[in-house]
């Protein structure tokens, strides 16, 4: 699947694993798990007792399906309730969970460059999709004039894209979220980079009226704006009848999430707290986009990158491949993710996303910038 095929690759070739110290994971999605500059510090530690050691409810601990309601509240001002909330261990199971149980008459829609993952789930769950156009002779933004006219649509979005960076928002997102919100149609809107966005985080729950009237799932997690990948927390927001759903899948297919990681995550998304996280990974993760970002254009590569996300999407110089680069790469301890695999039709080398590369500064420090761009500099200059 998309990342492990390349984490694979540089093990073998490097004799380390990307993301060991000493290695530079260009490759892959995640963030500092360190206070980053002007954030909130990260707990320490967590109280287990003897309750926390019980079963967890199938569809999350009250205490976090709130804090979550909550958070969108506060922020959006959705309009939801802890009854919108159900848990899952991460993002991705969330998504698998909405796309599993998606009525088989339904037509997928998805954009042609997107988040590897998704392509492995319809392939697996055999549900080919219509493909949006994202490519480059439209710089990987399509409108809404180019989704599906078609009945009974369901569309699947990063937003922030992965690996794009691309972001819609305000007038954009609420016509995208309108677009969807009808009979017959409905989205899965992958919300997993929101604190990333300049000048600052957009959710369509600020856009959706009333989500128990759609067929709407909103995806979040704490892997990446709250700093914690490893604690395997993410959640779905949908309307109460498709929630019911969730906690009847969870309880045969997944039984539930740790709850000391529940509690934990419940603890990060303190109000004021979370405020202060949402400024400052905003703020931090913008200034690296924009350092890397022009170290790049001056060795030659080409960027299509939004202004969400931790991630640049580049073009490269001279015909060269994503795959080409990393063997360059490889030698020096760093890696990036071939663009082949983010093309929702995998058309390998031969397709559109060749010479395009996704390059992480999500895992990076500030103080690495100059060793990375010296390695750049050495494959690229």
């Amino acid at each position: 699947m998309g990342i492990y095929e390349i984490l694979f690759q540089f093990q073998a070739a490097a004799q380390s694993y990307m993301g060991d110290p000493g290695t530079h994971p260009w490759a892959q999605g995640f963030p500092l798990t360190t206070q980053v500059p002007g954030g909130p510090e990260l707990p320490g530690t967590i109280s287990v007792s003897a309750t926390d050691r019980m079963y967890p409810k199938a569809d999350g601990q009250p205490e976090l399906r709130e804090a979550i309601a909550s958070y969108y509240r506060e922020f959006y001002g959705a309009k939801i309730t802890a009854d919108n909330v159900a848990i899952f261990a991460g993002g991705r199971p969330a998504i698998w969970a909405i796309l599993a149980l998606l009525k088989r008459d339904v037509k997928v829609a998805i954009e042609e460059t997107e988040y590897t993952p998704y392509y492995d789930v319809l392939r697996l769950l055999d549900r080919p999709p219509t493909l949006i156009p994202s490519h480059p002779a439209n710089r990987f933004r399509p409108t809404l004039a180019d989704h599906p006219g078609e009945d009974r649509s369901f569309l699947i979005k990063s937003n922030p894209c992965n690996p794009t960076g691309v972001a819609l928002k305000g007038d954009d997102l609420r016509a995208l979220c309108d677009k969807y919100s009808g009979p017959g149609s409905g989205a899965l809107i992958d919300e997993a980079y929101e604190f990333f966005g300049s000048p600052g985080p957009e959710s369509a729950l600020a856009h959706i009226p009333d989500i128990n009237e759609t067929n709407l799932f909103v995806v979040g997690a704490a892997t990446k704006g709250l700093q914690a990948p490893g604690l395997r927390v993410g959640w779905a927001i949908a309307s109460e009848e498709h929630t019911e759903l969730f906690r009847n899948y969870s309880s045969l297919a997944m039984g539930g999430v740790a709850r000391s990681s529940q509690a934990y995550v419940t603890e990060l998304l303190e109000t004021e707290r979370v405020r202060q996280a949402r400024t400052a990974i905003s703020t931090f993760y913008g200034e690296q986009r924009d350092r890397y970002g022009a170290a790049l254009a001056e060795l030659g590569v080409e960027l299509f990158t939004g202004d969400g996300g931790f991630y640049h999407w580049c073009k490269l110089p001279g015909g060269m491949t994503g795959d080409e680069l990393n063997a360059k790469l490889f030698p020096h301890q760093a890696g990036i993710l071939p663009g082949r695999l983010c093309d929702m039709a995998r058309r390998g080398n031969d397709g559109p996303h060749a010479n395009m590369f996704r390059f992480s500064f999500g895992p990076l420090k500030p103080e690495a910038f100059e060793g990375d761009v010296e390695i750049l500099r050495a494959v690229l200059g």
